[in-house]
């Protein structure tokens, strides 16, 4: 949180969504409980006191008392040694899913991509330094099923190596894709991926340019993904829309000359009706 001046009164500026709140509303517990959890993730299932309070920047007293307390609601469990996630955390994206419009209105156009296609389809956005899968097609048959790392719904996946993390990425203004690079410095997850800042705003461009985002084994080796942008009515840009196929099963060509007019043409259907 940012601190800043407004009318001779305090006020709090969140620098990833750049809302804002005054200083007597802001309640300090609720935010850092919720920082504890955010320090669970794909590549940290456990916690303990130590690495609580290290990454969180608390005390490890006061560490202890918010994972004490999340213990007691029913939100992490204990096995001696580390805390970890229960079962009771997925209420909040289980009552995300089952309310909010945009993943409703994906879900049947992209089971129709799934039918038409056999491949795996998902619509994600952007959330800090990760794309979150929201919507993903359902297959039906077995022979069907691919599974490329990320394609379940909820994962966060790094934005940078990605297709939809790219295309989301690109429509931020250069001031913002700055700031996100300062924020979140670019990883080498393969031998793929972009890692110099001034590259990255270039391919960034070329995204915005071309309107599409053709990615190959940056984030996992033998996984290559297409991404067309969601707009809204207005214009701006609401998710993204991709394809993730092994590459042995699809080729760069045959994804983008037979698979992105499918992408390109559901995006248009979704943005009459979001």
């Amino acid at each position: 949180m940012h601190d800043v001046q407004l009318e001779n009164k305090k006020i709090l500026q969140n620098p990833d969504n750049q809302k804002i709140i005054r200083h007597e509303d802001f309640i300090a517990g609720i935010s850092k409980g919720l920082s504890i959890l955010d320090c669970f993730g794909p590549e940290r299932h456990r916690l303990n006191i130590t690495i609580a309070a290290e990454k969180t920047g608390m005390t490890r007293a006061a560490a202890r008392r918010h994972l004490l307390t999340l213990e007691y609601l029913g939100y992490v469990e204990f096995d001696g040694h580390y805390y970890y996630l229960a079962p009771k955390i997925l209420k909040f994206s289980g009552a995300y899913l089952s309310g909010a419009q945009l993943p409703k209105i994906c879900q049947p156009l992209l089971n129709l991509l799934t039918t038409q296609t056999s491949l795996v389809y998902s619509v994600m956005v952007l959330d800090g330094y990760e794309a979150i899968t929201i919507a993903r097609s359902t297959v039906h048959h077995p022979t069907d099923r691919i599974h490329p790392y990320g394609l379940h719904l909820g994962n966060r996946l790094p934005a940078h190596v990605t297709s939809a993390g790219k295309i989301l990425l690109a429509h931020l203004d250069l001031t913002e894709q700055q700031h996100w690079l300062e924020k979140y410095p670019l990883k080498r997850l393969t031998k793929y991926s972009c890692t110099n800042n001034n590259g990255f705003i270039q391919i960034l461009e070329e995204i915005k340019e071309q309107d599409w985002c053709y990615s190959s084994e940056e984030h996992e080796l033998g996984v290559h993904a297409l991404a067309v942008p969601i707009y809204a009515p207005k214009g701006n840009i609401v998710a993204a829309l991709n394809i993730v196929s092994p590459t042995t099963k699809t080729t760069k060509e045959y994804l983008i000359q037979q698979i992105m007019p499918l992408l390109q043409e559901t995006a248009r259907e979704l943005r009459h009706v979001i």
